[in-house]
């Protein structure tokens, strides 16, 4: 068998490197060759979307730039819509393992998966199912498989919240201060209350119920000989899971898979999404060349913008390894497919709680600039929420999915300061300031300090700032999604809504994924319904990490204030959306709470 290779001299450190990259042996030939399995490798098949691994929003950048290989939203959807048009595929089984994926992500794959299903058996199998996979099986799949061993979860949806105020004013002696605008907001509360507000539970529990009756509505409609109480009533055993009608059959995977193969009169499988998937010919070795020149942009008529996780403007977390959204990466981008006349639409793909006020606000003017010049839609996945919204309202048009959560429009802001702590053993602090006879010149110069709490001055003018930053952001919505001021406040002050509720208050323009919002691009672009789509990735290639990377934003950040070194929160993501606290940036617009619905 040929193999291509490629040698790649790299100068570094003055000297040359030769780095030989070489194509792997493919886990499947399809054309030809024999297969892993001992089946026939022609004749009548069926597809195999693997989907075991979760399906996430984007990949995250590895050695060299690299992505670790995973299944994401856009290979699946590209990968179902190929299908519709193969011939001769008898049949697809989707494999689910123990994934866990968003309400919007599943809904989205469910409904894709649907439209197939009316030209070819679509079966689901999973090891076991919880909320999110139901959602999809039932939506996307005409036969659902679970494991002989397993559990079906479907047990209703909640979010959690944990609270640490006790802990750490009372216990550890940190003077906690946050504020907020808007009165809904309530990202703070976890940090300066031990229970949330009566309007923090309004918003979450209103949310709650609008994805609840999305929910219901997506599994009833595809399982439509439920009782009204089965999908919340679980944990069931297979047995009674196939007893209520959320399954059909249980068994292993290589039951389901003989079984569709027989049903449909298929000899064969072919694994198209996720394990065992081959790549084409020469794939990796374009992938490792192209990361090592930091080349990514795919150019194409229409191109998906991804933009997920926490926003800031120069990266990292306070927990985890993510980067999310960074603002001189993607800005960098942006003006890249601005500049470029080949592509004519852009679908920015945005799942993301929120962040940095100044990097939203940047990305916001610059999605702005584009969509003076080119066709811009956002499709929402789980999730654009504060930040996420600001930059979503860009879009001439917005599509969501009807379990998606949307709003949060509000800010908040604020520091955790460590004196009281350190003189419980035995570390003072003293602040000297410059201007000596002024009481206030002390806690106003050091008001970004960890080491002295605000005072009522210096407390009313950060205030001020962040009423005027809450005030930019209604004005940017409204410019943005071109509706009145007042139509945007009235679903403002940190009020978050399901996808279904935000179309009703227009802060959504249509239900729907990733597949409507490209096919609307097409359209709004005047390009055909078989335009190519790329993606524009941003993987830090090995020549950018070596020589540096110099955003060409602004550097306008002010530091107001410091997160604890060691947050105590538990969702990743909604801390990564405070990180701007901690990184010399204005603020931080977030996502009230660290919501995660199961």
């Amino acid at each position: 068998m040929r193999r291509a290779c490629v040698v790649l001299l790299l100068f570094v450190m003055g000297g040359p490197v030769a780095l030989l990259a070489c194509e792997g042996r493919p886990r499947f030939d399809r054309h030809g060759g024999s297969s892993a399995t001992g089946e026939p490798s022609t004749g009548p098949s069926i597809a195999v979307l693997d989907l075991s691994d979760g399906v996430p929003e984007q990949d995250a950048s590895g050695f060299l730039g690299l992505s670790p290989r995973s299944t994401s939203i856009e290979d699946v959807v590209a990968q179902v819509e190929h299908l519709q048009r193969e011939a001769d595929m008898r049949g697809v089984l989707v494999r689910l393992g123990s994934a866990r994926p968003g309400l919007a992500r599943a809904a989205e794959i469910g409904s894709a998966l649907a439209r197939l299903r009316t030209k070819r058996p679509v079966w689901c199998y999973a090891d076991e199912y919880n909320n999110g996979t139901l959602l999809l099986a039932a939506r996307g799949c005409e036969r659902i498989w679970v494991a002989p061993a397993s559990s079906v979860d479907a047990v209703g949806l909640a979010a959690q919240t944990l609270y640490f105020h006790e802990l750490l004013a009372d216990e550890l002696r940190l003077d906690v201060d946050f504020l907020q605008v808007g009165k809904f907001k309530g990202a703070e509360e976890p940090f300066t209350r031990d229970g949330p507000s009566a309007e923090a539970r309004e918003s979450l529990e209103a949310t709650l119920s609008g994805l609840r009756a999305a929910w219901l509505e997506g599994i009833g409609n595809g399982r439509g000989h439920l009782a009204d109480s089965a999908p919340e009533s679980g944990p069931y055993t297979p047995e009674e899971a196939k007893q209520r009608g959320l399954v059909d059959d249980v068994g292993y995977f290589d039951a389901a898979r003989n079984a569709l193969e027989g049903a449909t009169g298929a000899v064969r499988s072919e694994v198209r999404v996720g394990a065992g998937a081959s790549s084409g010919p020469g794939e990796d070795v374009v992938a490792i060349a192209r990361a090592l020149a930091g080349q990514s942009l795919v150019s194409a008529p229409v191109v998906v913008v991804r933009a997920s996780g926490a926003i800031s403007m120069d990266g990292g977390g306070l927990v985890g390894g993510t980067d999310g959204i960074v603002a001189r990466r993607l800005l960098k981008t942006l003006t890249r497919l601005e500049g470029d006349e080949d592509v004519k639409a852009i679908v920015l793909r945005i799942d993301s709680p929120g962040g940095s006020a100044l990097a939203s606000d940047l990305l916001w003017h610059a999605l702005m600039r584009l969509r003076a010049k080119k066709a811009l839609v956002v499709s929402i996945g789980d999730m654009a929420a504060s930040g996420g919204y600001y930059l979503a309202s860009s879009g001439s048009l917005i599509f969501a999915s009807d379990t998606s959560i949307v709003g949060s429009i509000g800010v908040v802001g604020g520091k955790i300061a460590a004196d009281r702590a350190l003189e419980r053993i035995g570390i003072h602090a003293e602040t000297f300031a410059a201007k000596p006879g002024d009481p206030g010149a002390a806690p106003r110069a050091a008001y970004e300090s960890l080491l002295l709490p605000w005072d009522d001055a210096t407390r009313a003018r950060v205030l001020d700032t962040m009423t005027r930053i809450y005030a930019l952001f209604l004005e940017r919505v409204a410019e943005g999604r071109r509706i009145p001021l007042d139509q945007v406040a009235s679903s403002a002050e940190g009020r978050i809504f399901s996808g279904r509720d935000g179309k009703a208050r227009g802060l959504v323009d249509e239900l729907g994924g990733l597949t409507e919002a490209i096919a609307k691009a097409r359209d709004l672009a005047g390009l055909g319904a078989d335009a190519r789509v790329g993606v524009a990735d941003e993987p830090a290639g090995l020549l950018r990490a070596m020589e540096g990377d110099e955003a060409h934003a602004p550097a306008m950040t002010v530091s107001l204030a410091r997160a604890p070194a060691e947050p105590l929160v538990g969702f990743a993501s909604f801390v990564n959306s405070l990180t701007p606290l901690a990184q010399n940036e204005t603020l931080a617009c977030a996502l009230p709470f660290a919501l995660t619905v199961r």
